[in-house]
C-alpha cells in the first residue's frame, strides 16, 4: 500500500500497519517536530519525511494513495483545556489553529484522493467541531477507548471509510501489566501525603500544595486499575503508582510506551538527517509518546481494510 500520513509524529501509523500485517510500498510523512522526526527516522528508515503540511502540494499524490491517515493537533479543541491557558479553547469552525490544521487534512483528502482514510481526534472536542468534521469527511465517528487494548483510559474519535469497523476485544490489561521494576523510582510517603490522603475508586489522592485535592500530579494509581490518559506534557508527574503500604513509584518512559502499546524503548533514540544517532531526553520522550496514537487501536481499525485493497504479508 501507499500511505500518506499527516501530523505523523513518531510514525505510530507505520508500526500499526506492521502489526496489522499490511505491506507498505511507500509511506509519505508530514511532520515538523524535530524530536518526533528523529525518533521516526531511527525506528522507521523507510518513512519519507516531507515537513510542513501547510506547504505541501498533495496533488502530486492524486490517484496514488491507498490510505490517508492523521490526527491534527487537538490541544485547542479539548474540553480538558485549562481555563487559564494562554490560548483559549476553540469551539467553532472557521476559527483558530485547530480548525486550520484539520482543514489541511481535508485538503490532502481532496487533492490526493485516497482510496481509504482514517482521521483521529479527542472525544472531548465540542459537539460543533465534531459535527463539522463529520460533515467535511462524510462519515460519522467511531468512539474507541484505548482501555480495550491497553492499560490506559484514552477515549478517541475515529472517522474512517474503512468498512465494518467494530470495537476491539478487551485484553484486560491493567497498570500492573506495564510496570518496570526500578528501585531508583521507588518513593515513600511523607507527612504531607499521610495527613491529606483520601482513597478513591481508581486512585489515592492527596494535597501537597494545600489548595485542595484537585491536581492530577497528587494522585497514586492502583495496580489493579487503569492508568489515566497519557498526557502530552508533564507526564512523569501525572502517573504515579501506589505499590502498597506507604510506598509508590514514579513513572518511566517504557511504562508510558507500554500504555500506548509501543515497543519498549521505541523513543529512546533518534537519528538526525546526517545519520547521527542521539539519545532523546526523557521529557521529550514523554512528549512524543503523549502526542502519538495507541498503536493497537490503529492496527485494529486497519485490520478491517478489504483484503483486495491491501497487500498482506
Amino acid at each position: 500500500m501507499n500511505i500518506l500520513s499527516l501530523f505523523d509524529g513518531i510514525s505510530c501509523g507505520r508500526i500499526a500497519l506492521e502489526r496489522a500485517n499490511i505491506s507498505v510500498d511507500n509511506y509519505y510523512a508530514y511532520e515538523i517536530e524535530p524530536n518526533a522526526i528523529s525518533i521516526s527516522r531511527y525506528n522507521c528508515p523507510d518513512v519519507m519525511q516531507f515537513g510542513d503540511v501547510t506547504k505541501a502540494d498533495f496533488t502530486q499524490y492524486n490517484g496514488k494513495i491507498d490510505l490517508l491517515i492523521g490526527g491534527s493537533p487537538c490541544v485547542n479543541w479539548s474540553n480538558a483545556k485549562c481555563h487559564t491557558a494562554k490560548n483559549k479553547k476553540e469551539t467553532d469552525i472557521n476559527q483558530g489553529i485547530g480548525w486550520k490544521l484539520f482543514m489541511e487534512y481535508v485538503r490532502a483528502k481532496k487533492e490526493a484522493n485516497p482510496t481509504y482514510f482514517l482521521y483521529e481526534n479527542n472525544y472531548r472536542i465540542s459537539k460543533n467541531i465534531e459535527n463539522a468534521i463529520s460533515q467535511e469527511l462524510g462519515v460519522e465517528p467511531i468512539l474507541i477507548n484505548s482501555a480495550t487494548v491497553s492499560a490506559q483510559n484514552r477515549k478517541r474519535l475515529y472517522w474512517t471509510n474503512i468498512p465494518n469497523v467494530t470495537q476491539p476485544k478487551d485484553k484486560g490489561l491493567l497498570v500492573k501489566d506495564v510496570i518496570v521494576n526500578d528501585d531508583l523510582l521507588i518513593k515513600h510517603f511523607d507527612d504531607r501525603i499521610r495527613n491529606t490522603l483520601i482513597k478513591c475508586n481508581n486512585y489515592i489522592k492527596y494535597d501537597l500544595g494545600g489548595k485542595g485535592h484537585y491536581s492530577q500530579q497528587d494522585r497514586l494509581y492502583y495496580l489493579n486499575k487503569k492508568a489515566p490518559t497519557v498526557p502530552r506534557s508533564r507526564t512523569e508527574t501525572k502517573f504515579n503508582v501506589y505499590l502498597g503500604e506507604e510506598t509508590y513509584k514514579k513513572t518511566c518512559p517504557i511504562e508510558i510506551e507500554r500504555l500506548q502499546t509501543l515497543p519498549d524503548n521505541y523513543t529512546k533514540y533518534g537519528m538526525n538527517d546526517k545519520g547521527e544517532i542521539k539519545e532523546i531526553p526523557k521529557t521529550r520522550r514523554f512528549e512524543a509518546i503523549g502526542n502519538g496514537w495507541t498503536v493497537d487501536v490503529i492496527a485494529h481499525i486497519l485490520g478491517f481494510l478489504p483484503k483486495e485493497n491491501k497487500n498482506e504479508k
